[in-house]
């Protein structure tokens, strides 16, 4: 059975949703991002993440500049259909500040 992407809801955030991107096989949390409607379907058609830039205002594919790439393995839609889950293998670093993760900065 195929999920239909329709009953995600886009517009409690004014056409994105958040997705949180975790490590295939270790479960890290890696980054969170934004999806539109077509980034998720660029995201399915081509199992590499794409995400909306809300600054530039455009889409934009993870390491396409950099190399640092994700393959998408597993894409999962929280109980709400408000935030998207995507499990990758990454290529190389996830933050644009050259560690793995965005979350490298600890509070407590």
């Amino acid at each position: 059975m195929e999920f239909d992407i329709n009953l995600i809801d886009f517009n409690k955030g004014n056409g994105l949703v958040p997705a949180i991107i975790q490590d295939f096989n270790t479960k890290e949390v890696l980054m969170l991002a934004y999806m539109s409607k077509e980034s998720l379907l660029k995201t399915l058609e081509t199992k590499m993440t794409w995400f909306y830039s809300r600054s530039r205002n455009e889409l934009w594919n993870k390491g396409a500049t950099s190399g640092h790439i994700q393959i998408v393995k597993e894409l999962k839609v929280d109980c709400d259909l408000d935030t998207i889950l995507v499990l990758v293998e990454q290529k190389g670093v996830a933050c644009h500040t050259g560690e793995r993760s965005c979350f490298y900065k600890k509070v407590l």
